[in-house]
This record gives structure tokens, sequence and C-alpha cells, in this order.
């Protein structure tokens, strides 16, 4: 199949950052598949455009053998939330733009992921025009997570953004959804048919895991950098308001005896203000690192004691799973787990981790302290998630199944 991807999140070679997306296309490259991406020219925690994009609307670019168009979004992105609102719709028009007139050859079908979901009009657009099915895949129910958080408050853009919603489910050929949670949602609350919906969800990159944790040296890397001595709970991602990282600082304080150290590596809206606040309240066991790529970024979870996958406590995070949680499992470190429902749910299943109830920090210093007095369990939750995640959520067996289900669409076009 000849296949159009249109992912504002596609990350560059070394990209830190959940890397999905460049997983499956390299996996569906690599099964003779051909793949071209229309791709954003903003990172989703970057501050601004890399000097190779500056006064540029469209680049092409070749990552493997993936062909890649990155798309202008506008520079606006990170400073607020009309910018932030304005970043989505640039890169719709780009990349609608992108996928009529730069995008060349005959495709068999093009696929959208969100969100932004107003990106899913572009795909529509695209799909229409060009004569070829369109999938839709909602990686985080929106604009709910947005409403629940507080990040959209304007009634008329809530109003727009459940229209935008319904009018591209109801085109779309087929909806891939990231948990089961989304399912259920799609299909009682939404009521999307059956015949529509697909789960694959987040996985586990075992092709980068494996090979370190053969030969990585531990000891070295924690003297190199300093976490010698110290229980060390790692956080890779976002810093931003849907995170809610100040109750790490929370735990911190709370944790302050002990010798717990929380070690944040990522890029978000919130983390100059997170530095300032650990630095004003003396939160000392609190480590804030810039976003790294991902080969580092496992290095450091091999390096540390556990995984924290934490978001804010609303009740639309009770439907997602964190994408992290999977790279944890496959470094065989137990997670903690502060987000209440379905990644609860998957954590206590596969034995891996404890979870901890968002926002309170009496609650992460009691299950902390419950690590430190029986340090056996890292192990032995490790290893469960380990063989859980690589029985279930093997990111190489779940895209073959997924170009498997995009392509019985396209035959029956």
């Amino acid at each position: 199949m000849n296949i159009l991807l249109i992912h504002q999140y596609f990350l560059e070679e070394n990209d830190p950052g959940g890397s999905r997306w460049n997983e499956f296309t390299r996996v569906w490259t690599e099964q003779g598949h051909t793949v071209t991406v229309l791709g954003g020219m903003m990172h989703y925690n970057g501050k601004e455009k890399i000097a190779e994009y500056k006064g540029r609307h469209f680049v092409k670019k070749q990552q493997g053998n993936v062909t890649v168009w990155r798309c202008h979004v506008s520079e606006a992105y990170n400073k607020h939330f009309i910018g932030r609102l304005w970043g989505y719709f640039s890169f719709m028009f780009s990349s609608l733009y992108a996928g009529l007139f730069k995008a060349k050859g005959k495709f068999d079908v093009v696929i959208v992921t969100s969100p932004p979901l107003f990106v899913g009009a572009s795909g529509y657009l695209i799909s229409r025009l060009r004569g070829m099915p369109f999938v839709f895949e909602v990686r985080d129910l929106w604009p709910e997570s947005a409403i629940d958080t507080g990040v959209l408050t304007n009634k008329l853009v809530i109003k727009l953004a459940y229209w935008v919603e319904g009018f591209i489910y109801k085109r779309a050929k087929l909806i891939n959804v990231l948990t089961p949670a989304f399912y259920a949602a799609l299909r009682d609350k939404k009521r999307i048919p059956e015949s529509k919906l697909i789960q694959i969800s987040n996985a586990a990159d075992f092709s980068l895991s494996e090979k370190l944790l053969r030969e990585f040296d531990r000891t070295a890397f924690r003297k190199e950098h300093d976490l010698t001595g110290r229980f060390v709970i790692t956080y890779v991602g976002a810093h931003g308001v849907a995170n809610h990282l100040e109750q790490l600082l929370d735990a911190g304080d709370a944790l302050a005896d002990t010798n717990v150290l929380f070690l944040l590596i990522g890029q978000g809206m919130e983390k100059d203000r997170l530095m300032k606040l650990a630095e004003k309240r003396k939160v000392n066991n609190v480590r804030f690192l810039d976003a790294v790529p991902k080969a580092e970024v496992f290095r450091y979870i091999l390096a540390t004691e556990m995984g924290a996958s934490v978001l804010k406590k609303v009740d639309t995070f009770k439907t997602v799973y964190s994408n992290k949680t999977f790279d944890y499992m496959s470094c065989k470190k137990p997670i903690l787990m502060a987000i209440d429902g379905v990644s609860r749910e998957l954590v206590e299943a596969a034995g891996a981790g404890c979870y901890v109830e968002p926002e309170n920090a009496s609650e992460y210093d009691r299950v902390i302290r419950g690590y430190l007095d029986d340090p056996q369990r890292l192990e032995r939750e490790g290893e469960n998630g380990y063989r859980y995640a690589k029985e279930n959520f093997d990111r190489e067996v779940l895209a073959k199944k997924y170009v498997d289900y995009i392509s019985k669409i396209v035959k029956r076009k």
C-alpha cells in the first residue's frame, strides 16, 4: 500500500518524545509499504522552529525509508492558549495544502492521528479530493481532556470542537482508539458503530530496550550523573498543565528525610514555573533535566529504580494509557502510577508497580516508603511488567496488526 499519514507531532530523527508512529512507519516500510508523512515544524514541547525551517512553509525530508513533508506551524504554539489554538489551525491549513499539492503519487489511504482534533478536517478533505478512504486515530479524548484540564474554556470553541469531532467520526471509514475506555466511550456515549472501531494501543519498543539491557553499564552511568546512593524515580514526558507535576514537588517535600530523588526529564509550558517553585520551596530532591533523545531516555530509565506516570486528577484521564508506562515496562522498571482508571488497571493486572492517588502527597509518601522497606519488589515487579508488555504490547506486533486492518478497508473501497 501507499500510505499518507498526517501527524503534527511526528518526531524528527533523535527528537525526544513518544515515537509510536515513527516505529509503526518503520515496520510498515520494512514490510514493503510506502509511507509519506505530513508532519509539523514545531516539536510539541519546543519553543521555536529549528533553524532550517525558519521562513519556510514546507520542507521535504527523508527519515529512513519514510518521506516526510514538514509543514508550517505557527511559532506562537507554545506561548499561550490562543497561540496553541493558532498552531493547530496553521498546521491544519498547511497539511491540507501539502496533501493536495506537495505529496505526489496515488495514495491508497490517508491516516490522521489526533490530537489536535482539527487536523481531521484536513485529512477528510484530502481523502475526498484524492479519492481514498480516511482513517482517524484517537490518541486522547478531545475536546473532553482540554475542557477538564481548564485549557479549553471558550464556549464557542468548545461547541466548534464537538461539531468537528462528530463530523470526523461520521466520515472516517475506520477509527482507531488507544485504550478500552476510549473504545467504550465512542461506542456507548458517541454512538459510533463497532464496525468502525478498532483498538491498537500504545506499546513498548523492545528494539531499543533489549539491546541496552544486555550492554548498559548502570553503575558507571549512575556515577557519571550523580545518582549513586539515591533511590531514583524518573518521570519522562511533558511538563504541562495536564501533567500537574507540582504533585511531585509535594511528594519530594514529604520524602525529604530519605534518599529518594525525583528525576524529571522533558520540556513544557509549566517547566520554568515548576523549577522556580522547587527553588522557592527548597525542594532539593527533585531534579529537572532537559528533554533528551530516546536512546538516552532509556539509559536514564535503566539507571533508576522506578518510572513515574503522572497526570492531573480529572475523570477524563481515567481513560488514557500513559505512553511512557510502556517504556518503563520494556526496561524492567516498576511503575509509580499516579493515573486512575485504565492505566491503574493495566499496572495492577500486570503486577508491575503500584497505584498512588494523584495529587495526594501523603499517599506518595506511604507508597514510596513501602518500596524503600522492601527493595526486592523492584526486580519482581519490573520483570512482571516486562513479561506482560512483551505478551500484550509489543510495538512491532501491533504495527503489523494495524496495517492489516487498514488493508481490509482499502480492498473494500
